[in-house]
């Protein structure tokens, strides 16, 4: 078993504390101020391990342990870096009056840098005559180094996690005891720190991941793209710390990154070809670019800079890419502030580029989704016939405005109502047709039907009624189409008395009203019975109507033949158009030969009445073109087209 002088020169305490506490334990007597310089030291060893072992934060770990290591070594000053690896940084938090901050230096810079990087622990007697030191730094704070003990920290594996610098060394320089002391407290205090770093790093990862998430689903839920490029722009701004954000999306159709950028009140468009500039360089690549001197790149265009006022120092160029791997643009951030963008910087704007990819995807499908919406919209607006879309259980969803119009009814008045209550019994075969359509899943079919509006009046329409699908051919409802024939049935009543079925076909096919006035020129055929009067005389009545309508039956035949147009009876007389409302190109031809086909059926006519013991008649026809007014004339209660 060792003795007890054995363990204490082990226990890897400073020489001088070793050689006290041997002789307190062999039983020597000790000077008093040795005695109490180990006694000072080895209850800041005590205190050390008491706060470490308490499992602070680095916040409250790193101040009480620099006070601890500047007491130990009876300096005026120390600090304890970590290293962050993420930054490739040198870091510590210093106690002040406002709280606890921190500073930061590159991890290769200065004394500190020097010993981190060599693993090796330095006693610098003169500062200043150090290269490494830098003397900017007391001359702002005011302050003046003379001296310098600086340690590497290290884990239990013999990794350097950090470094330990202590400044000005109260009584006399430092010394290799005082290296052991450091190394003693480093020790001690080196597996705490590290754990609480790792802590801290989780739990800043934590924070992170969750505002990064936050974020995400902020900008997710917009589906407007105007809106959602401000969003992910002020986002964006927000998570690096920068001072701008510019969202680049590119449009395949002209081979251009775009982007919006406010100016004024308002927002301006901008384009670049693709390939331009850094952000370009980052799209065309797929890479991610971090330029630490904008202006010491070459594809940096500085005019931009020049006209906007604004300078640019750093920039951090992530590509937008979706799942499938295509690029869809370029998210640029500007000006980290206080620095330059790191690895971290970049990890978290791949992973929120990742974000802005979903929600550009989401915005360009609710973008197609409605413009297809509107498309359909306009579609059903343009339609003359009425379109009604229902549900399953026959509820009104959809009415355009042509089915408003024809069952005179408000959109209001139809829409979220059951088919039964809107149509109601005056117009029951429609939701009769309706359960037809439910049971045989089939189209049904209505023709010159009438329909009754809620104010009395009835509208002649053609009704379809069919099962509505999806795009998977199942049913999801039922479709009602009204054909409003009530303009042709009055075209066709009207004018079937005046020409013949063709021609009302002609009339009906047109766009244009052929029944309101115009001018045009056409051929005018009249014809009369000659000595009409003389023969009525020797008839009776009933004789005199009946000769008459057998031979306009006969003449209006032969007129209709020819595409003529009948417009009136004038006692024994007839007069008929050719040329209106239809013109053709022969038009005067075709009353020529009307009028020779009338002579031919006259004959006819007569042997027929000469069978019957009646004597022959005798006709004149007068032919006239010229440019005539037709259209339709009368009151509101009775119009002839003439």
């Amino acid at each position: 078993m060792p003795k007890s002088s054995e363990t204490v020169q082990q226990s890897g305490l400073d020489p001088a504390t070793s050689r006290t506490l041997a002789a307190l334990l062999g039983g020597e007597s000790v000077p008093a101020a040795a005695l109490g310089d180990a006694i000072r030291r080895l209850s800041v060893l005590v205190e050390v391990a008491d706060t470490v072992s308490q499992r602070l934060s680095l916040d409250h770990q790193l101040p009480r342990l620099i006070e601890l290591i500047a007491e130990a070594l009876d300096a005026e000053r120390a600090t304890l870096f970590l290293h962050d690896a993420d930054t490739a940084e040198l870091f510590s938090r210093v106690a002040g009056g406002e709280g606890v901050s921190e500073i930061r230096i590159p991890q290769s810079a200065g004394i500190a840098g020097s010993v981190f990087d060599s693993g090796v622990g330095e006693i610098i007697h003169d500062a200043y005559r150090d290269m490494r030191f830098n003397p900017e730094v007391d001359r702002r704070t005011g302050y003046h180094t003379r001296n310098i003990l600086c340690a590497p920290l290290r884990n239990r594996a013999n990794q350097v996690i950090g470094v330990t610098q202590v400044l000005n060394k109260r009584l006399g320089p430092f010394s290799a005891a005082d290296m052991t002391i450091l190394n003693a407290i480093g020790r001690q205090a080196a597996s705490a720190l590290e754990q609480a770093q790792m802590v801290e790093r989780l739990d800043r990862a934590r924070r992170e991941e969750l505002e990064l998430l936050a974020i995400t689903e902020a900008i997710s839920s917009e589906l407007h793209l105007d809106t959602l490029l401000t969003r992910i722009v002020a986002a964006a701004t927000q998570l690096l710390h920068a001072e701008r954000t510019t969202l680049f999306i590119y449009d395949p159709s002209k081979d251009e990154l775009w982007s919006r950028v406010a100016e004024g009140n308002e927002q301006r468009e901008i384009r670049i070809p693709a390939n331009a500039g850094i952000a370009g360089a980052a799209f065309v690549s797929g890479d991610v670019l971090n330029i630490p001197d904008a202006y010491a790149d070459r594809r940096f265009n500085r005019e931009i800079d020049r006209r906007s006022g604004f300078r640019t120092r750093n920039l951090l160029n992530v590509p937008v890419i979706d799942r499938a791997g295509e690029r869809l643009g370029v998210v640029q951030v500007l000006n980290k502030r206080g620095g330059e963008f790191t690895h971290v910087d970049i990890r978290r704007l791949k992973a929120f580029s990742s974000g802005i990819a979903v929600a550009l995807e989401n915005a360009h499908l609710f973008s197609d989704v409605l413009a297809l919406k509107n498309y359909n919209e306009s579609i059903l607006k343009s339609l003359s016939n009425g379109v009604v879309t229902l549900d399953r259980q026959s509820v009104i969803v959809k009415a355009n405005e042509a089915a408003q119009r024809i069952l005179g009814l408000s959109s209001e008045a139809l829409v979220d109502r059951p088919a039964h209550q809107v149509f109601g019994s005056p117009n029951a075969w429609i939701t009769r047709s309706l359960d037809f359509v439910e049971r045989m899943a089939a189209t049904d079919y209505h023709a010159d039907t009438e329909l009754k509006r809620p104010e009395g009046s009835t509208v002649s329409v053609n009704l379809t009624a069919a099962p509505f699908l999806d795009t998977e051919g199942k049913s999801i409802g039922y479709m009602l189409v009204f054909e409003d024939i009530t303009r042709e049935k009055r075209v066709r009543n009207t004018m079937a008395r005046y020409v013949a079925k063709e021609v009302v076909d002609q009339l009906l096919a047109s766009d244009e009203d052929v029944l309101e006035g115009s001018a045009l020129v056409a051929t005018v055929l009249f014809a009369d019975i000659r000595r009409f009067s003389l023969m009525s005389e020797s008839m009776t009545p009933h004789n005199t109507m009946s000769m008459l309508n057998e031979y306009f039956t006969e003449m209006v035949e032969v007129i209709f033949t020819r595409g003529g147009m009948l417009d009136k009876y004038i006692g024994d007389g007839l007069m008929a158009i050719f040329g209106a409302p239809i013109v053709g190109a022969a038009d005067a031809d075709n009353a020529l030969y009307v009028a020779n086909d009338m002579i031919h059926a006259l004959g006819a006519f007569n042997a027929g009445r000469a069978q019957r013991g009646s004597e022959p008649i005798e006709i004149g026809i007068g032919l006239a073109t010229g440019e005539v007014l037709a259209g339709s004339v009368g009151s509101s209660k009775r119009m002839e087209y003439t």
